[in-house]
C-alpha cells in the first residue's frame, strides 16, 4: 500500500470509528466495544472463551458490521481469512491462533493436520486451518464493505486483491460439491451448513457410526451447559465424520454424508451477484455471473422447492429424498432477488405460521419448527432464535415489500441483543440468552441494523433492487 493509500486509511479510521448513527448512540457503541474487544489484531473471534479462533462465516457477518465503524478493519477482516485458503478454493470453517493452546478448543489444529508436520495435500503453508468449510457468505460480505468506503477500498487495491479468490472459493463449490448433480453445493459434514445440530442432520446421520467417547474431549461443555449443546452422540458422529473425511484427505466424492441445503446454496446464489458486482467495478460486465446465479436459482427451486410446504427442504443426496423438517434454513431463499414471486409470498406466509410464528408467538425467527417433536428452545439449532438468521429474513422480507414486517423484525432483533448483552441465541419465546454474550456476530449485526433501513434498496446485481444494504456452531 503506498503513501497515499496508507494516509487515506489513518484519516478514515479517526473519522468513521465508533460514529453512531442519531438516537442510537449507546447500543451503537456498546456494539463496537464488543467487536474491538474481540478483536486480535488480524481477525475476530466470535467469543474469546467459547470459540477463541477465527470463524469462516462469522467473519463474513462480522466484517458487515465493522464497516460501519472501520472499513479498513472489516477489510482486514476478510483479507485474514481469505489469506488462509486452500489450493483447490475452499475456505476453511476455522483459522486458528497459535497463541491459543491446544486444548482450548477440540478438534484442534493438529487433528485435521493442516500443520507442516504432516501438512494435507493443499493446506496453506503459513497457518492452521480445518479441512471443511462453512456457508459463502464472502463475496457478499466484500461488496457490502468495499460499499461503505469505496475510495479506501481502491486506494488499498481491496476487490482486486479478494476477487481471484473469491472466484476460486465458487469454482470449488460448484465443482467440487456438485454431489448430486443437479447444480447445486453439497456440505458433507453438519457443521460446513453452520446449524450445526440441527435436526435436519438427524436422518443422514443416523448412518454414522459415532467415534469413541474416549477418542475426544469436548472443550465446549467448559463454557456451555450441556443441555444447550449438542449431545455426546451427536458429537461422535461429527467426530466420525470429520475424521474419515481427514483420513481420506479431504476428498469430496465419498462423503457418507451429502446434503444439499437451500441457506447453503441461497448464501452462495447471493454471493455469487455480489460477485458480479465486484466484477463490474473492475471493469468486467458480470452478465455470466448474474447468469449463473439464475440458473441456481432455478436448480434451488426445482430441486428444494415444496409448494405443498410453502417452503426449501434439505435433500439427502445418499439417501435421494427430501427431509422433511421445517428448519429455518427453508426460509433463508427469501433473500433472493430472482426468487418467483408466488414462491415469495409462501415464504413469508410460513414464516408468519404456526411453524415459526413470526411477528406473533415469537420474538426472532427460531432455528426449528416450533411443533417439531425436536424443538428445543434452549439446545443450539434445534429452536432457539439466532440473530444472524433474523438478519437474513429481515432483508428478504424487505426485498420482496414486507417493509413493515421487515421493520418490526429489525426492532426486535435489535432490542432483544441490546437486552441479552449481544447473546449468541436466544430463547425464541421469552428471549432469554442462551450461549455465550458478547457474541461477534450479534455485536457485528446489530451496528449493520442501527445503520437502518434507508442503506437496504441498493443494487447488488446489477439487474435489478437486492435489498442488502451497502452503505456506510457447534463450530467443529
Amino acid at each position: 500500500m503506498d503513501r497515499t493509500a496508507q494516509l487515506t486509511a489513518r484519516r478514515t479510521e479517526r473519522s468513521i470509528a465508533y460514529d453512531p448513527p442519531p438516537s442510537a448512540g449507546s447500543l451503537h457503541l456498546r456494539a463496537a466495544h464488543v467487536l474491538e474487544g474481540n478483536w486480535t489484531g488480524t481477525s475476530t473471534v466470535p467469543s474469546p472463551s467459547l470459540y477463541p479462533h477465527q470463524w469462516s462465516w462469522d467473519s463474513a457477518f462480522i466484517a458487515i458490521g465493522l464497516r460501519h465503524v472501520s472499513p479498513l478493519r472489516a477489510q482486514t477482516e476478510l483479507e485474514t481469512l481469505l489469506a488462509a485458503q486452500w489450493g483447490d478454493g475452499r475456505i476453511p470453517h476455522i483459522v486458528f491462533n497459535p497463541s491459543v493452546p491446544l486444548d482450548a478448543y477440540f478438534p484442534s489444529p493438529d487433528f485435521w493436520r493442516s500443520s507442516t508436520a504432516g501438512r494435507a495435500a493443499g493446506a496453506p503453508r503459513t497457518v492452521q486451518t480445518s479441512g471443511i468449510v462453512q456457508p459463502p457468505v464472502h463475496a457478499l460480505a466484500a461488496w457490502l464493505v468495499h460499499c461503505a468506503d469505496p475510495g479506501l477500498s481502491r486506494a488499498r487495491g481491496f476487490l482486486t486483491r479478494v476477487y481471484p479468490r473469491l472466484a476460486a472459493w465458487h469454482r470449488y463449490l460448484l465443482h467440487r460439491r456438485d454431489l448430486g448433480g443437479g447444480g447445486l453445493a453439497s456440505v458433507v459434514h453438519p457443521w460446513e451448513q453452520g446449524m450445526d445440530n440441527s435436526p435436519c442432520w438427524d436422518a443422514p446421520l443416523s448412518r454414522v457410526t459415532p467415534a469413541p467417547a474416549r477418542s475426544f474431549r469436548r472443550a465446549d461443555l467448559d463454557h456451555g451447559a450441556a443441555e444447550d449443546r449438542p449431545t455426546d452422540l451427536d458429537y461422535g458422529r461429527y467426530v466420525r465424520l470429520a475424521t474419515d473425511y481427514r483420513d481420506g484427505e479431504y476428498a469430496d466424492g465419498g462423503a457418507e454424508f451429502a446434503v444439499e441445503d437451500p441457506s447453503f446454496n441461497a448464501l452462495l446464489i447471493a454471493s455469487e451477484h455480489a460477485l458480479a458486482r465486484i466484477a463490474h467495478e473492475l471493469g468486467a460486465t458480470g452478465t455470466a455471473r448474474h447468469a449463473r446465479a439464475e440458473r441456481l436459482t432455478a436448480a434451488l427451486v426445482e430441486r428444494l422447492w415444496d409448494p405443498a410446504e410453502g417452503m426449501f427442504f434439505c435433500r439427502d443426496v445418499r439417501g435421494g429424498e427430501m427431509i422433511p423438517e421445517r428448519s429455518v434454513s427453508g426460509l433463508v431463499p427469501l433473500l433472493l432477488p430472482g426468487l418467483p414471486h408466488g414462491i415469495a409470498a409462501a415464504l413469508v406466509r410460513t414464516a408468519r405460521g404456526p411453524h415459526f410464528g413470526l411477528g406473533d408467538s415469537t420474538r426472532l425467527v427460531p432455528s426449528y419448527d416450533l411443533l417439531g417433536e425436536a424443538f428445543d428452545p434452549h439446545r443450539y439449532w434445534r429452536g432457539p432464535a439466532w440473530f444472524n438468521t433474523s438478519w437474513l429474513l429481515e432483508r428478504g422480507l424487505r426485498l420482496h415489500g414486507e417493509q413493515a414486517r421487515a421493520e418490526a423484525l429489525r426492532q426486535a432483533v435489535l432490542d432483544t441483543a441490546d437486552a441479552t448483552g449481544f447473546a449468541e441465541y436466544v430463547d425464541p419465546y421469552t428471549g432469554e440468552a442462551c450461549g455465550a454474550t458478547g457474541f461477534s456476530w450479534t455485536a457485528a449485526l446489530t451496528l449493520d441494523l442501527l445503520h437502518g433501513p434507508s442503506g437496504h434498496s441498493v443494487s447488488v446485481t446489477g439487474i435489478g433492487t437486492f435489498d442488502m444494504s451497502d452503505k456506510g456452531g457447534d463450530r467443529g
